[in-house]
């Protein structure tokens, strides 16, 4: 009989789906008897682990939901390799404020100067905190949108780009757009357009975009939307993996030397 309470506790909280509270309550509670914490206190620090496992597990939910191709934090990012980057603003965009504003962000510099990293820490600062994110690489998503025309369930894909609080369109410029698919993500971006925030980033500068687009006047109502309210990072410099490489090569030279 002295298990019953135990039993019973043990449904009740798989009941109310309160599987930390389950886990830790014993353990809690003996750590809270040996501090001779009182019960408010002890049911104060159970709940708070309750709620900081859900949340945890939230934001792992937005993160997987997101697809981003790999998870990095901003944390990690090699600003004093770019000093010509406003370090300053980008910690200001990680709080995530400006998707309630409904702003842009466009990172535009030359290939290996970090602006997809920039991008993904930007997306997982917004799962942090409580924003719905998708990441998709520009040509991919168009490649998928024209596949989604063709099979009768484009305006199913448009919906779900145009749900994401923060959409990131990743790599913009690296391959040339047909007609078809210039038009359709240019109608991904119409469609977000003070309804969401966007991500962008980008090899090419705003004057050599009609290239991609392969039409002056899509281009400039696209930049037109797109540059409405937003925040530009301007990322040139050298290549970052290029310079890596150049190390490593250098590094693997003098140690073949010191040999």
């Amino acid at each position: 009989m002295t298990d019953a309470p135990q039993v019973l506790l043990a449904h009740h909280l798989k009941a109310l789906k309160l599987p930390t509270m389950l886990r830790e309550y014993d353990k809690i509670a003996r750590a809270c008897a040996a501090e001779g914490v009182d019960y408010p206190r002890y049911l104060l620090r159970l709940v708070e682990a309750e709620i900081i496992e859900r949340e945890r597990r939230m934001v792992d939910r937005r993160i997987k939901a997101a697809k981003f191709p790999t998870v990095k934090s901003l944390d990690s990012f090699d600003f004093p390799a770019f000093p010509d980057l406003n370090k300053a603003l980008v910690m200001e965009l990680a709080r995530s404020e400006y998707v309630e504003r409904r702003e842009n962000i466009i990172a535009v510099g030359n290939s290996g100067t970090g602006k997809s990293h920039i991008g993904l820490g930007l997306g997982l600062a917004a799962c942090q905190k409580g924003v719905s994110v998708g990441f998709v690489n520009a040509a991919a998503i168009v490649h998928e949108l024209i596949e989604a025309r063709d099979e009768k369930r484009l305006l199913r894909l448009q919906r779900q780009l145009a749900a994401y609080k923060l959409l990131i369109i990743d790599e913009l410029g690296f391959v040339p757009l047909s007609q078809t698919g210039a038009e359709l993500l240019f109608e991904v971006f119409s469609q977000r357009y003070e309804r969401g925030s966007t991500i962008v980033t980008s090899n090419l500068p705003f004057d050599e975009w009609t290239s991609v687009f392969g039409s002056e006047r899509l281009t400039g109502a696209l930049l037109d939307r797109l540059t409405h309210h937003v925040h530009i990072l301007e990322m040139n410099g050298e290549s970052y993996r290029l310079n890596q490489s150049k190390r490593r090569a250098r590094k693997a030279k003098t140690d073949a030397a010191a040999d």
